[in-house]
């Protein structure tokens, strides 16, 4: 899963979705010298990672990326599966996606110091090109995917990956569906234990 999925499973504690957002940068034991709450929302998101990697539905959407698109496939389902959380987010949240990512936006501020490097470099462009809220259009994922691509120095082609998307549009969207129900309720399930 991308930022939206994540920072969305996360629950309602901010430095949890702070912890989830800034995962993927803390290596090894390092999240041991983050909040406790952070360490929660590291845990958490690789928790969410190793799940989804291993779950039959979405390595079913990387087969219809492989060919073209190889070891980059798991990335371009993850942004693709933000894509249509984004797109049907009445149907998981009461809260509208616009105050969602705008109270997300606001507690990357507030809590900056808890924020590693990488992250603080990256939360200005985040909320300036609103990438969260971009999630919702094909056209947005195509300028998110486009970056992405420019920081593999165009190798791997991800920006191309909308004609895939377009052509598998209800494939890919009845795939998330059905795995993220079963996302969801693990993700649930692991904060309890946390």
């Amino acid at each position: 899963m991308n930022f939206l999925a994540h920072i969305y499973l996360s629950g309602s504690s901010d430095l949890i979705k702070i912890g989830n957002f800034i995962a993927d940068g803390v290596r090894g034991n390092q999240y041991l010298s983050f909040d406790f709450e952070n360490q929660k929302g590291i845990v958490l998101h690789r928790a969410i990672d190793t799940y989804t990697d291993e779950h039959p539905l979405f390595r079913k959407c990387t087969k219809r990326l492989h060919s073209h698109y190889h070891h980059y496939s798991g990335v371009i389902v993850d942004v693709f599966f933000d894509h249509f959380l984004a797109k049907n987010w009445n149907y998981y949240s009461e809260e509208s996606l616009e105050d969602f990512v705008q109270n997300f936006y606001i507690s990357l501020t507030t809590y900056e110091m808890h924020l590693t490097e990488k992250a603080k470099m990256m939360q200005p462009y985040m909320i300036k090109q609103n990438w969260l809220l971009n999630y919702r259009s094909i056209d947005g994922i195509e300028k998110i995917l486009t970056q992405m691509d420019r920081r593999t120095k165009n190798v791997s082609m991800m920006r191309n990956s909308v004609t895939e998307l377009k052509h598998y549009y209800s494939e890919f969207e009845q795939d998330f569906t059905d795995f993220f129900e079963e996302l969801r309720t693990f993700s649930s399930k692991k904060l309890l234990t946390l």
